[in-house]
């Protein structure tokens, strides 16, 4: 949790927070299917519904103030993995500074799975 000190008061901005605005943000970049979850019981790579797409997303949050961002992803097939992964990172690094203030130290691609069309 990060929390801001302002002239009128402090803002905790919660973990949570920072893994929805992550999720959708790299959820809506061109070639994404979605956010991937590898399954503990079977080993199986997941696509997540919009309503959990905070759980391929881990944040890390550094000593001073700023984050680090690990999304996991299934990708369609056919696309160039660089392309979509470099517009992931501008994305979500974007999104998630304009909204919240906070700087993004690093964010990390995992491309867990590919999928047809």
């Amino acid at each position: 949790m990060i929390r801001l000190s302002t002239e009128r008061g402090a803002i905790q901005v919660d973990h949570g927070v920072y893994t929805r605005i992550a999720g959708v943000a790299a959820s809506n970049c061109f070639g994404v299917k979605g956010m991937a979850h590898r399954s503990m019981t079977d080993g199986l790579v997941h696509i997540l519904r919009r309503e959990v797409l905070n759980k391929g997303v881990r944040v890390t949050f550094h000593d001073d103030k700023s984050i680090s961002i690990d999304l996991h992803i299934v990708i369609d097939l056919g696309v160039n993995i660089p392309a979509v992964g470099s517009a992931i990172i501008d994305e979500v690094r974007y999104v998630v500074t304009k909204s919240t203030g906070t700087e993004v130290k690093a964010v990390n691609v995992y491309v867990d799975s590919m999928i047809v069309g």
